[in-house]
């Protein structure tokens, strides 16, 4: 679990990235699920955009994802939801 502290760190680095996953009407599946964990084992925070043909609630994609990849929630912040996972390998970001 994040502490608010953290999560005001991760916030302030997840802001000049980029989405690189989209969720659409197809929602969450294990494809996605799979493709997301890998992401995340490489760069532990990642941006998913959530489109708007997309028929489930931001809050529901979130929380999917996050327990499909044993990644914490940062912040949903308009159509955009901010996972970080600790990297085993692969190491960069050093939480406050």
């Amino acid at each position: 679990m994040l502490t608010g502290k953290q999560k005001r760190f991760l916030r302030s680095k997840a802001h000049h990235i980029k989405p690189i996953f989209q969720v659409g009407k197809m929602g969450v599946n294990d494809n996605i699920i799979e493709q997301i964990n890998d992401a995340l084992e490489k760069r532990e925070l990642l941006k998913v955009s959530i489109l708007q043909n997309c028929f489930e609630e931001k809050d529901d994609v979130a929380k999917q994802l996050a327990e499909g990849t044993g990644a914490e929630i940062v912040q949903i912040i308009g159509n955009n939801i901010i996972l970080y996972k600790e990297s085993v390998d692969n190491k960069k970001i050093e939480l406050p």
